[in-house]
């Protein structure tokens, strides 16, 4: 609480150079004060002396619609300001300032009360900054990064209020109201990516779904898949089984061929030289009996041989005789016509195959 003296000893300032912004006198003198009286019960004249009271306590002010008990930011009101892109909003702001006790004499000195600390330096210096602030952002941004102006606002104004001995506790943006028809394209908007999203969670719950389902379908046709695997595996190994069997079946066809031809082969060439042996035989037979008899009588002899075998006669049964005591070659010629009508005939002799026996001359 300070005091103001106004008739008392005269006016002598005690601040000396560095405080320009007014004059603080000693207790007891005219001016004020520059030591406060403290919180209690003081005998005052309020006829000679005017009291100012100075809150020690943290003073909020309200930019909006809503006003605290102290009254000091009744004639404040939501501060109105125009983006970078040309919209105008207003937004509701709180101011937290302290005063302390020290202080009190010389906001006084410089302001005169309270009230005019708030009219005539708080309000210009919250409403200025933040008009300027907006310039520099569009709404969108300005509300999307409502966080980074509020930091930026304290900062800003805490500096600007210390020149006046008046400590920044905080600043608060507190609701925006931005421009109607800008909101209703991004209501809009928002709606759309939000039935997007939803349609999209929709589509992905149906995909899952299927995906479910098809997966249950799998796993209760596991049974017949692994069936129907064993049957496919059991069928390969059959075809390999009767391709193996009938490779062997011809392998063995082949060799038992083989071996047919290869005896075929083999029993011809014993019956060849066989016969090679049989007349090598004769042959050598021959030599030795036309060596032994001599050529002529070894022909007899095979000539004799082959008649005996045909069953030709050696000895005729006629025998003809020429001269005059014997009888003609016509008696003979019919005696053994005669003989041969009245004789039994004989079966006729099977031909031999060429090459067997001796030839007919």
């Amino acid at each position: 609480m300070q005091r103001e003296h106004v008739l008392c000893k005269e006016h002598q300032d005690v601040t000396g150079d560095q405080f320009t912004h007014g004059d603080l006198v000693e207790k007891g003198r005219k001016g004020v004060w520059v030591e406060p009286l403290l919180p209690g019960k003081h005998p005052i004249n309020t006829r000679v002396m005017k009291v100012e009271l100075v809150p020690t306590t943290n003073i909020v002010l309200n930019w909006g619609t809503r006003t605290e008990q102290h009254a000091y930011d009744q004639k404040l009101a939501p501060i109105t300001v125009r983006s970078k892109d040309g919209f105008g909003f207003t937004l509701e702001v709180s101011q937290i300032i302290h005063i302390g006790m020290k202080n009190a004499p010389r906001v006084i000195s410089r302001v005169g009360s309270m009230q005019n600390l708030v009219d005539h330096v708080l309000q210009p210096t919250v409403a200025n900054y933040f008009r300027n602030s907006a310039q520099a952002v569009t709404v969108l941004e300005f509300l999307s990064a409502r966080s980074d102006r509020q930091n930026e606002a304290f900062r800003n104004i805490k500096a600007a209020v210390e020149f006046y001995d008046v400590e920044c506790i905080d600043t608060l943006i507190g609701d925006i109201q931005p421009p109607a028809e800008l909101m209703k394209t991004q209501t809009d908007r928002k709606i759309a990516d939000e039935l997007q999203r939803t349609f999209d969670a929709q589509r992905e719950a149906q995909v899952k779904r299927q995906q479910l389902e098809r997966e249950t379908a799998i796993a209760n046709m596991q049974g017949e898949v692994v069936r129907s695997e064993q049957a496919v595996w059991i069928a390969e190994k059959d075809a390999l089984s009767a391709a193996a069997a009938a490779r062997g079946q011809a392998e063995a066809t082949k060799l038992a061929a083989d071996a047919e031809a290869h005896a075929h082969r083999v029993h011809a060439e014993a019956e060849a030289e066989a016969v090679r042996a049989i007349g090598n035989a004769k042959a050598e037979a021959s030599r030795e009996g036309a060596a032994a008899v001599g050529i002529d009588g070894f022909v007899t002899m095979q000539v004799a041989s082959t008649l005996a075998e045909h069953g030709a006669k050696l000895v005729p049964d006629v025998a003809v005789q020429s001269g005059a005591g014997g009888a003609s070659i016509g008696d003979a010629l019919v005696a053994k016509l005669l003989a041969g009508a009245l004789l039994p005939k004989a079966a006729p002799t099977p031909a031999l195959p060429p090459g067997n026996g001796a030839s007919r001359s």
